[in-house]
């Protein structure tokens, strides 16, 4: 097991694994509830960036960069941007994953990551668990069926 906080590749780089991914976009303020174990063990303490949130990626030959998010509490848009940086002249093909755009305390945010994600050029959006029925209904209407493809359980993606 490797525990790291460095970016690398994975199974015989094929896969790339994130460092910590910046914080660049104004409105993407991670989670604010958000809280960890204080290094004494004895107290929580506030962590509403999830510094240790990482994003996997692969490069599909002939498509491009498909990113596979957790939750994005780093915000997607920072993940995007991120890739984005990382890969170079390689285009963004898609984004999998959760957008955490659900609930009260970050909902207020899906109008600017979705004129956001317009600038990635993404063929496939492929939303999950923790990106709320508001978020998708949201990309729905900017980018229709053909780019957005919700994910669920026993769905299979092929690229």
């Amino acid at each position: 097991m490797v525990n790291s906080p460095d970016a690398r590749l994975l199974l015989e780089d094929r896969f790339y694994l994130s460092g910590e991914i910046p914080r660049v976009t104004p409105y993407e303020k991670g989670f604010p509830p958000h809280v960890k174990r204080s290094a004494d063990g004895k107290s929580w303490e506030p962590d509403p960036f999830i510094m240790d949130e990482r994003y996997l990626a692969a490069h599909v030959k002939g498509k491009g960069v498909v990113v596979f998010t957790a939750c994005s509490h780093a915000g997607v848009i920072n993940v995007l941007n991120d890739a984005r940086n990382t890969f170079g002249d390689i285009p963004l093909f898609a984004v999998m994953g959760g957008f955490h755009l659900s609930g009260a305390a970050v909902e207020k945010i899906i109008p600017d990551t979705v004129k956001d994600m317009v600038t990635f050029g993404l063929k496939r959006i492929v939303p999950a668990h923790c990106t709320g029925w508001r978020a998708v209904h949201a990309l729905a209407n900017v980018y229709g069926d053909d780019v957005l493809v919700p994910a669920a359980v026993g769905r299979q993606f092929a690229f």
